[in-house]
């Protein structure tokens, strides 16, 4: 019998869907999906369906999944409660493919994918926590803050299985990577305790955490204009590099997409803030803050990230 079932696992894992040839698609998965996970979950605080589904890690007492009588609220949670069991699949498919790799091949990919692999877990417990607590801000705000964390991995992976060759960049440039993550981190965590502060709590009911909406608004603002200024000069820097050998570089592309996507929320937040936070806009924001953690680690992966074995060149 142990035979057979070794001799079972052996042909699952023989199958292409484990195949090196594959990660690459896997990996750009975990990152949309980790994206996507906060987008879904920005519909749930924005519809005030937090608590569609009242406990976990049922959706009721008596019912793993929704009831009809619970309406489009219940169904609203309970669907972006499934959407955890495709970033799990994905993070299996992952992991198991790059450690069938061997360890030489798979170095530098091993850790941000376990990594992803416990976070989802984590994540859905910390999920039940904000259940349990009727929405405590606090919690609510910590689940983001660990998507953004799992977001970055993600990305790292996809970063180290690309093996892209890294350009060396003069002193200043290299200074000011560490600027930019460490101000953008700055500018979303604080954007994580300005939506505590503000009405879309995802339950009608929900308390806030008693922060004074406008004043932190303010505060998140002054890091983010930082952010915008560092990452102008740097990208500009690059693009004078760049063309003195007549082609734009990775780095440039990537400081180009950050550079967008700063002054997207800037414009975002400041019309957010003028007309009361609509939900829109607040979603808006959610899903160009998930964006903004996403190019923040590639930002300093591209201008200071040792390269990795990779795939690439191993076919």
């Amino acid at each position: 019998m142990i035979r057979l079932f070794k001799s079972l696992i052996s042909r699952l894992l023989d199958t292409p869907v484990f195949s090196s040839a594959r990660i690459p698609m896997y990996v750009w998965a975990s990152l949309v999906s980790q994206i996507l996970i906060v987008v879904t979950g920005g519909v749930v605080r924005l519809t005030g369906s937090g608590l569609g589904c009242p406990t976990w890690p049922k959706c009721t007492d008596a019912s793993l999944i929704t009831t009809p009588e619970m309406g489009i609220h219940g169904i609203i949670e309970f669907v972006n409660r499934l959407l955890t069991f495709v970033l799990a699949v994905v993070a299996v498919l992952t992991f198991v493919a790059i450690v069938r790799l061997g360890k030489q091949l798979r170095r530098g990919l091993f850790a941000p994918a376990l990594i992803l692999g416990l976070g989802i877990p984590a994540q859905a417990i910390l999920g039940g926590f904000t259940v349990w607590t009727k929405l405590n801000p606090w919690f609510v705000g910590a689940h983001f803050v660990l998507s953004g964390y799992m977001i970055a991995m993600a990305s790292v992976l996809v970063w180290r299985t690309l093996a892209t060759k890294h350009v060396p960049v003069s002193p200043a440039i290299w200074a000011l990577a560490n600027g930019i993550a460490a101000t953008g981190a700055i500018a979303v965590l604080i954007g994580v305790l300005v939506t505590g502060a503000g009405p879309h709590s995802g339950d009608a009911d929900s308390v806030r955490n008693g922060l004074d909406l406008e004043i932190w608004q303010h505060f998140h603002s002054y890091p983010a204009y930082l952010l915008l200024t560092l990452a102008l000069i740097q990208f500009g820097m690059l693009v004078r590099r760049d063309r003195k050998g007549g082609a734009w570089s990775l780095q440039s592309k990537v400081l180009l997409g950050l550079v967008a996507t700063t002054v997207a929320q800037a414009i975002l937040g400041v019309v957010q803030a003028r007309l009361g936070v609509p939900p829109l806009l607040v979603g808006l924001h959610m899903l160009g803050a998930s964006v903004l953690c996403s190019l923040l680690t590639f930002q300093w992966l591209v201008v200071r990230g040792k390269p990795a074995v990779g795939l690439a060149k191993h076919g």
